[in-house]
């Protein structure tokens, strides 16, 4: 299993909505990459000095993410695809 270090978090993502309101299909390659994602796994926080500030968010949370931030990293571990991401770069938890 992959453990993130710091204030990385490991996200799957999860699939967005394949119509639209009026009900139309919206093909595969015209999709953007979803920016909802459910949590894998965190790392233990950021320190700041010598105080460690602990994750805000925990494994199986969903949460919604910056599509562009810089942080954004798609990795490939055992096979799967996943995202991992500063928690900086999440902007909530989705209840």
């Amino acid at each position: 299993m992959f453990k993130p270090l710091h204030n990385y978090v490991l996200l799957e993502r999860l699939s967005e909505e394949t119509k639209t309101a009026g009900g139309i299909i919206i093909p595969d390659n015209a999709q953007e990459k979803p920016s909802r994602g459910r949590v894998i796994a965190v790392g233990p926080g950021a320190y700041m000095g010598d105080d460690l500030i602990p994750m805000t968010v925990k494994a199986d949370d969903v949460v919604l993410f910056a599509k562009w931030a810089s942080s954004v990293n798609d990795v490939k571990i055992d096979g799967r695809d996943y995202v991992l991401i500063k928690e900086t770069d999440i902007l909530g938890i989705l209840e």
